[in-house]
């Protein structure tokens, strides 16, 4: 028997450009910013083998950077033997345009967005994951139709010669290529918004079964390579995919934990975020991040060892603004403690202690301090729950059972009428089980 081999394709080789613009305060600096596309790219399964900054009043209108880096760009491109070249800001449709015609037709011009789309391309699992990041991608594209189909003649209609010389009752302008094209792409849009609706309303159902349960929902927030699915393994041993590497998970997990107390929780792991998220995506990905807004409980999961700590909390919660994400109660998780030393965590931590309703320091690969997070994970769902005396009949023992499940239990005494129980529910529960309230 025969062993084949079959190497493995060469990798892209990939040039990153960035730029800082004057007066402008991004959260991170051109070079960090740089150091993170790079990351981004390797994701992708490209080779990164340079880049090149410029430091601008404002974006050049027809190249986003002057002509003589465009040159400059070009010549490093050619030295290195570079076939793509990745901005690290999203580039307008006329950008694109005018660099793929100045660097050349076998260069492939690239922005962040696209990068980060492709990447979720490459990570979408689930039907619903895939439908999102098609949707993203034509939108995405959809402007940018430009150079492929730009060498394509005009189409008669209705299939006449391209001289124009059509039939009788079949001449007329016809339509482009790239015409044809963008009414093909939109068409899949309109379909695939109606498919995703179709999900989001399921997803809407499944959340109000878990409402009517009184089981409450605790979202995993965070940037992306913060140790979310890491964490969810510790606190569940969910067996998930998990790498150090950026947006190694895309579908949202959700698993159930027992509290302390016997109560039960909802943990879900969303999608990580990033700086320079792009539009489209997020407005793809709402269906999912429908699922942070009514979540009881936040966890923002950060690494605590990055230089960029401070910057990645700014960038995650700037997104949960952009989602419309309400006040919901949020622990700090300090993530990755394993990595910095301890004369480190006041002066990283000191800055957000007003900002969270608590914080905590863990270590989820080495699954330290788990237990201290999932008491501050009890104590904050406490805090949103009701104070209330029941007395529930012997005959509706179902109505007990879920009372120490889904609700925290302080006491419970038998009488002649029942089961007296002091419990803390929370408001959906309370609702649910207001007949047999007695205080």
């Amino acid at each position: 028997m025969n062993d084949y081999y079959y190497p493995e394709p060469p990798q892209e080789k990939a040039f990153l450009v960035g730029i800082s613009i004057k007066q402008a305060q991004p959260l991170l600096n051109v070079d960090d910013s740089l150091r993170e596309l790079a990351l981004l790219a390797d994701t992708a399964g490209m080779e990164v083998v340079g880049q090149a900054s410029q430091n601008v009043d404002k974006i050049e209108p027809a190249t986003f950077v002057g002509s003589g880096k465009v040159t400059e760009i070009k010549d490093s491109l050619e030295a290195l033997d570079a076939k793509v070249v990745i901005f690290d800001d999203e580039l307008t449709p006329r950008h694109q345009r005018e660099l793929e015609k100045r660097l050349g037709e076998d260069v492939k011009v690239l922005d962040r967005s696209a990068l980060i789309l492709d990447i979720f391309a490459q990570h979408a699992s689930t039907r619903e994951g895939s439908l999102q990041v098609e949707l993203a991608q034509y939108e995405y594209r959809l402007p940018r139709l430009t150079r492929q189909w730009t060498h394509l003649a005009r189409q008669a209609g209705g299939g006449g010669s391209r001289s124009g010389t059509a039939g009788v009752g079949l001449r007329g302008p016809g339509e482009t290529q790239l015409e044809v094209d963008r009414r093909e792409i939109s068409r899949k849009i309109t379909k695939l918004k109606s498919d995703l609706e179709h999900v989001r309303q399921h997803r809407s159902q499944h959340r109000n079964q878990r409402m009517k349960a009184g089981i409450p929902t605790v979202a995993l927030v965070g940037y992306t390579n913060a140790g979310k699915s890491t964490l969810l393994h510790a606190l569940t041993d969910a067996k998930i995919y998990i790498a150090d590497q950026l947006f190694a998970t895309l579908d949202p997990t959700t698993r159930r934990l027992t509290l302390p107390s016997n109560r039960e929780v909802l943990l879900t792991d969303t999608v990580g975020f990033i700086q320079k998220l792009p539009t489209t995506l997020v407005a793809a990905f709402r269906a999912t991040l429908e699922e942070i807004s009514e979540a009881d409980l936040l966890l923002h999961i950060v690494d605590v060892s990055h230089s960029n700590v401070h910057q990645h909390i700014e960038s995650v919660e700037d997104t949960l603004a952009e989602i419309d994400v309400p006040p919901i109660p949020r622990i700090l998780v300090w993530n990755k403690a394993d990595r910095l030393p301890d004369t480190k965590f006041d002066e990283i931590t000191n800055q957000w202690i007003d900002d969270y309703d608590a914080h905590v320091i863990i270590s989820a690969i080495k699954q330290q301090n788990i237990d201290g997070l999932i008491e501050k994970i009890e104590q904050a769902l406490t805090v949103t729950q009701t104070a209330t005396e029941l007395l529930i009949p012997y005959e509706r023992g179902e109505v007990v059972s879920t009372l120490f499940t889904m609700a925290t239990v302080i006491n419970q005494e038998h009488t002649a009428d029942g089961v007296r129980i002091s419990a803390r529910l929370p408001k959906d529960l309370l609702e649910q089980l207001d007949e047999y309230r007695i205080d």
